[in-house]
């Protein structure tokens, strides 16, 4: 009798799980739905840069910041994947108005984004997929770790944007990514996720590395010869574009920013 119920119960949990309807508003979110294997319940998603291929025939319902709400509404969805930051408060609002069930997934630090996998693998019935992708992206964390590790870490400059001039704050995940490489952020005590600094405020903190997407920022920075990073030689552009959006694929991205600062001279 006790078999026959579990069959029963894994019956209709496959049941629930194979009649979700899910929108992903977050590139990262419907990357994870895709890792997790359960892309197939995907009806609906928010763009945002390129699409991975397996994911060229999901209906899109927007692009950052802009969420087309009668075309996710006339989906029917049965659960929402929300990023808070991709969409704006009032439409935020407007979709908790709505009763349809929303996960809010925003991961601050690496640990968080491990626990995620599990927590979306268990909502949307790929429970065992989630606890498998979260062990792999902690122990390839752990991996990282041991090969990138630095007795003193370095002082690392994100650089967001050159003008007006933006970083990262301490609570933000690419944060935990430089630490992971042996870096640590040099505006770390900083609170916002994306702080406006100064000029003279880096040049106080003297980074010894300053990494920025693209090479015409950092060459502003040779205006600066006595900053650390410049003397150094140490101006580098992030090597893939994946450390902003967390998903597994960050792993990768991870491992390619390590490489990138295991260069940076003591």
């Amino acid at each position: 009798m006790r078999a026959l119920t579990l069959v029963v119960a894994l019956l209709l949990s496959s049941m629930l799980a194979a009649s979700e309807r899910v929108v992903s508003l977050a590139p990262s979110l419907s990357e994870t739905m895709l890792e997790l294997g359960a892309d197939d319940l995907l009806v609906g998603m928010l763009d945002g840069g390129e699409r991975p291929d397996a994911l060229a025939g999901v209906p899109s319902v927007g692009r950052l910041g802009q969420l087309e709400m009668e075309t996710l509404l006339a989906l029917q969805p049965t659960l929402v994947l929300l990023r808070p930051d991709s969409i704006s408060h009032a439409q935020r609002d407007q979709l908790m108005q709505f009763g349809i069930p929303v996960l809010v997934a925003q991961p601050v630090s690496l640990a968080q984004l491990t626990e995620q996998f599990a927590l979306i693998g268990e909502r949307v019935g790929r429970a065992e997929q989630g606890r498998a992708l979260a062990r792999r992206f902690e122990q390839g964390l752990a991996q990282l770790r041991r090969r990138y590790h630095r007795e003193q870490p370095f002082r690392v400059f994100y650089q967001i944007w050159n003008r007006p001039l933006y970083t990262l704050g301490g609570r933000q995940i690419i944060s935990d990514a430089i630490e992971v490489c042996g870096g640590r952020n040099a505006f770390a005590d900083l609170q916002l996720p994306a702080p406006q600094v100064s000029i003279e405020s880096v040049l106080s903190r003297n980074p010894e590395v300053v990494l920025a997407g693209s090479g015409a920022q950092l060459s502003e920075w040779k205006a600066w010869p006595q900053l650390a990073a410049v003397r150094k030689g140490q101006l580098w552009e992030v090597p893939d574009k994946g450390l902003e959006r967390p998903s597994f694929q960050m792993l990768d991205a991870i491992g390619k920013l390590c490489a990138v600062m295991a260069q940076a001279a003591p």
